[in-house]
C-alpha cells in the first residue's frame, strides 16, 4: 500500500518529466480527478480553488464508460476548449484539455498567406488579361491596317466570324461605291448624248444652215433625243426612289392578269409600227375568264406591276425581228402567280446574261440607242421584283429569243 500523497507526487513527477521531454505536452492541460470528484492536480490553476469535477459531462463519462469528451467554453481559462477524460487503473480519471482555435484565430493566422496569394494571383491575371487583349485586338488592328488587301488575317477561330463579316461588309461598301461612281459616270455620259444631239441641230436651224427638208427632219431629231431625255431622267428618278426605300410603298391586291392584258392593249401601237404580233397566251393554265383570271390576285404595288410589265413588254419589242412575236402570259402555279414573257427575238449571248439586269448594260450599245433605251428598264425591273418578295428566271438563246419568268407568292 501507499499514501495518495505519494501517489501525488509520482503523478506530478511524471507529468514534469513529460513537459521536460516533449514540447507538446506544454500547449496541454492536464487535470487529476479522484474518485469523489474532487481536483487532486492540474497544470494550469491551483486545485484548492477548483470546485468539484464529478458534474463534468467527460469526468462522468469516464467514470462510466472508461472515457469521454467533450468541448466547451471553459470558466477557468475563459476559452473554448477540447477535453478528454480517461479512467485509470486505481479508479481516478485523467483528463487532458486544449483550447480549441477560434474562426478569428484561424483568419488571422491564414490572412497573411492569403493577402500574398490573393496579389500574387491580381497580378498573374492583369498580365493574362493584358495578353488576352492584345491577343483580341491584334487581327482587329490587321485589319484595319489591311482593309483593302486580300490578304487573309490571322486570328483564333472565335474571331473568325468576325473578321470575315468586316471584310465582306467593306467589300459590300467599296462595290456599291464603285456602283455609284460608274452610275454617275453612265447617267453623264447617257444625259449628255441626247443633249449634245439637240444641242446641235438647234444650233443649225438658228444659225439658218437647214434647208426646209432639214428643219423638218431635224425637228423630228429634237423631239426623239427630248423623249429619250425625258424617259432617261424619268428611270433614274424611279430608281433613286427604289434604293432610298424613303418612299412608303401600298400594296393592294392586284389582279396580275388584268393588269398584263392591260400593258398589251396599249403597246399594241407600238408593236404593229415595229411589226411584231403582241398577244395574251393563255396556253399555261389560265384561261382568261373566270376562275383561272381570279386566281391571278398578288398582294403587290399596282403602279410598280404596271411598270415591270411596260418595260418588259417594251424591252422585248425593241429587241426583236421585224415579224416576231411577243406572248405575255399569267397564270397560278404551286401556290404562286406565274408571269412570263417571251419573244422571238435576236436573244441574249450566255456571257452577258448574268449582267443584263445591271444599270446601263447593254449587249449591243448601238441597238439600245437607234432603239431610244435607257438601258435602266431591267434594272427597275429587278428592284421591284426583289421587293415583291418575287423570283424572276431568265432564259434565253442568241437568235431564238428570250423568254423572262417572275413568280409572285400569293
Amino acid at each position: 500500500m501507499y499514501e495518495k500523497k505519494d501517489l501525488h507526487l509520482t503523478v506530478e513527477e511524471q507529468i514534469s518529466q513529460l513537459e521536460v521531454y516533449d514540447s507538446a505536452v506544454s500547449n496541454l492541460r492536464i487535470t487529476l480527478v479522484d474518485v469523489d470528484g474532487s481536483v487532486q492536480y492540474d497544470t494550469v490553476a491551483d486545485v484548492k480553488n477548483m470546485d468539484n469535477h464529478m458534474s463534468r459531462p467527460e469526468i462522468q463519462a469516464a467514470f462510466e464508460n472508461g472515457d469521454g469528451s467533450i468541448v466547451r467554453r471553459s470558466d477557468t481559462l475563459d476559452m473554448n476548449t477540447f477535453y478528454y477524460a480517461c479512467c485509470m487503473s486505481d479508479g481516478r480519471v485523467l483528463r487532458v484539455a486544449r483550447e480549441a482555435d477560434s474562426l478569428f484565430s484561424v483568419m488571422g493566422s491564414v490572412l497573411p498567406t492569403l493577402f500574398v496569394v490573393a496579389s500574387a494571383l491580381f497580378l498573374a491575371c492583369m498580365a493574362i488579361s493584358h495578353l488576352l487583349t492584345k491577343s483580341f485586338l491584334k487581327p482587329i488592328e490587321q485589319l484595319a491596317e489591311k482593309m483593302d488587301s486580300r490578304e487573309e488575317i490571322v486570328a483564333y477561330e472565335e474571331l473568325v466570324p468576325l473578321i470575315q463579316t468586316i471584310q465582306k461588309q467593306h467589300e459590300d461598301i467599296v462595290r456599291n461605291a464603285k456602283l455609284r461612281q460608274e452610275f454617275t459616270a453612265n447617267v453623264t455620259h447617257e444625259l449628255k448624248t441626247p443633249l449634245t444631239s439637240i444641242s446641235g441641230y438647234s444650233e443649225l436651224i438658228e444659225n439658218r444652215m437647214a434647208t426646209e427638208e432639214d428643219m423638218v427632219r431635224f425637228a423630228g431629231e429634237i423631239h426623239k433625243n427630248a423623249n429619250r431625255l425625258l424617259r432617261l431622267i424619268n428611270d433614274i428618278i424611279q430608281l433613286s426612289e427604289l434604293d432610298s426605300k424613303v418612299r412608303e410603298m401600298v400594296y393592294e391586291d392586284v389582279n396580275l392578269y388584268e393588269l398584263a392584258e392591260t400593258c398589251v392593249e396599249m403597246l399594241q401601237m407600238n408593236a404593229g409600227k415595229h411589226g411584231i404580233e403582241l398577244f395574251m397566251d393563255d396556253n399555261n393554265g389560265g384561261d382568261g375568264e373566270g376562275e383561272g383570271r381570279k386566281s391571278c390576285s398578288v398582294k403587290a404595288n399596282k403602279q410598280m406591276i404596271e411598270e415591270v410589265l411596260y418595260n418588259l413588254c417594251d424591252n422585248a419589242i425593241r429587241y426583236n425581228n421585224e415579224g416576231g412575236y411577243v406572248s405575255v402570259g399569267v397564270h397560278p402555279e404551286n401556290g404562286e402567280v406565274v408571269l412570263t414573257v417571251a419573244d422571238s427575238g435576236i436573244g441574249i449571248p450566255k456571257e452577258h446574261q448574268e449582267r443584263i439586269f445591271e444599270r446601263f448594260y447593254r449587249v449591243d450599245k448601238s441597238r439600245s440607242k437607234s432603239t431610244g433605251g435607257t438601258g435602266l428598264g431591267l434594272a427597275i425591273v429587278k428592284h421591284i421584283v426583289a421587293q415583291h418578295d418575287a423570283v424572276m428566271e431568265l432564259e434565253s438563246d442568241l437568235g431564238k429569243g428570250t423568254k423572262i419568268t417572275i413568280r409572285f407568292p400569293i
